[in-house]
């Protein structure tokens, strides 16, 4: 296949020749094979797939949530090409046994992923690390879907094997013990959009984050772990793990969304951790545009609606937004709230730094070619109606983001948008290609 007249971030407009499943040449001008596709990019902006490394496929166990099928095209429809799935899943992923279940539904994904291996009390580390894990984790330091929170005994041998075994760590770090039992004791006013749905952020407190965080720092820097620090969602956060040396996401949830959101969004904005004020988004925000913050996930956790519409203390937690990040943050960039430069380092060259994935990230000759291509010129409305995910919502309903026109897994197109401004479902999802994903650690 050979790409004309694209458009890199650092403003070059070139030609890109895939050979198989890399990027075989980038020349100002490349003459056409014989035997070659041309696709003529028009001068739209070519990047390097997005890396989703934050995510929760819910399978097996709760397909009715989310497959790896929908779960994946939700992903390529947002320019996503590689994923990372989390382990609390049903089984949780915590034995050789439960890992293998999870690789044989991933091969239904038409894009990239990789498995993280999970920690609880009765984990099986030595039949898990013969595994090709990504990482381990996200380790819960408290207890989110799946129950999976760990003692601090556990998580400090967890982490010394991961280290034996050269494994990176991803935490989920919140400090239970901070928590506020007295919102538990408030009325939560109703159910579904009619909940108090703030008093899960007054519950889950800011305080109980940067706590968790300096303690996953400390552990880290005591050990030599490489800790990832899942979700930040507080500037105290963030700069806890600046300063304990560890990498660290932001969701977009969190970078787009505050407590000042939850009367319209009610128990559909319930996530572990909570939306937090509105001076802490903004500030949070900075710090993702600054370069402080490593990458931006989407701990992309989707439930169904039925299942969101009840109380506050039995809704569950968790927000799909695997198709809407890299959208988001281009329309951020086209605002000038961001750079391409940055959009780039966020969601490809970090994320594949950070979690070794030496092929992927980048628009150089001997890359997978894992590609998106879009118009920053055409943002689109953001509705429940055109979101690919089985759970059939989206928390940023309204807003606007740039969506892929292509991309492109190993040098084959995964998802062409429908012809026309429209980005619909399209009928029999004639969008995407019929292929089998791999694991890129096998």
């Amino acid at each position: 296949m050979l790409l004309t007249n694209a458009e890199l971030v650092d403003g070059r407009t070139v030609d890109l020749r895939i050979d198989g499943e890399q990027i075989g040449a980038i020349e100002p001008t490349l003459d056409p094979r014989d035997d070659e596709r041309v696709i003529d990019a028009d001068n739209r902006l070519l990047l390097p797939g997005a890396i989703d490394a934050h995510v929760h496929f819910r399978e097996p166990g709760d397909p009715h949530k989310e497959t790896w099928a929908t779960g994946s095209r939700s992903a390529a429809a947002g320019g996503v090409t590689t994923v990372i799935d989390m382990p609390n899943t049903t089984p949780p992923t915590t034995t050789g046994e439960a890992f293998d279940a999870k690789g044989d539904a991933a091969r239904a994904a038409c894009i990239e992923y990789g498995i993280n291996g999970g920690v609880s009390g009765d984990w099986e580390p030595d039949s898990l690390f013969d595994r090709p894990l990504c990482a381990l984790g996200e380790v819960f330091l408290a207890d989110s879907t799946g129950d999976m929170g760990v003692a601090p005994d556990d998580f400090e041998a967890a982490v010394e094997r991961a280290v034996d075994e050269g494994v990176t760590i991803t935490v989920h770090a919140e400090d239970e013990t901070l928590f506020d039992d007295n919102a538990r004791n408030a009325d939560a006013g109703g159910a579904g959009r009619d909940a108090n749905a703030d008093l899960w952020s007054t519950y889950r407190t800011a305080a109980a984050e940067a706590a968790a965080v300096e303690y996953a720092t400390e552990v880290g820097q005591e050990t030599g772990a490489d800790i990832h620090i899942a979700h930040t969602s507080t500037p105290e956060g963030i700069d806890a793990a600046v300063d304990g040396e560890a990498t660290c996401e932001v969701c977009p949830h969190h970078l787009y969304l505050s407590r000042d959101d939850l009367d319209e969004l009610g128990t559909y904005g319930r996530m572990n951790p909570p939306l937090r004020e509105e001076d802490r988004r903004e500030a949070v925000f900075e710090r993702v545009a600054d370069g402080a913050v490593d990458i931006v996930a989407t701990d992309h956790a989707p439930h169904t609606r039925e299942e969101k519409e009840t109380g506050l203390w039995d809704a569950p937690s968790g927000v799909p937004g695997v198709e809407t990040m890299l959208p988001l943050l281009l329309n951020s960039a086209r605002q000038g709230e961001l750079s391409y430069d940055r959009v780039v380092d966020l969601v490809a060259h970090n994320p594949a730094d950070i979690f070794d994935l030496d092929s992927k990230g980048r628009i150089e000759p001997g890359y997978d070619a894992d590609l998106v291509l879009v118009d920053p010129d055409n943002p689109q409305a953001i509705h429940d109606d055109d979101i690919h995910s089985k759970s059939g919502w989206t928390p940023f309903e309204g807003r606007h983001g740039v969506f892929p026109e292509l991309t492109l897994v190993r040098g084959q197109v995964i998802y062409e948008r429908t012809p026309g401004d429209g980005r619909g479902r399209g009928e029999d999802d004639e969008q995407f290609s019929d292929v089998d994903g791999q694991n890129v650690r096998a």
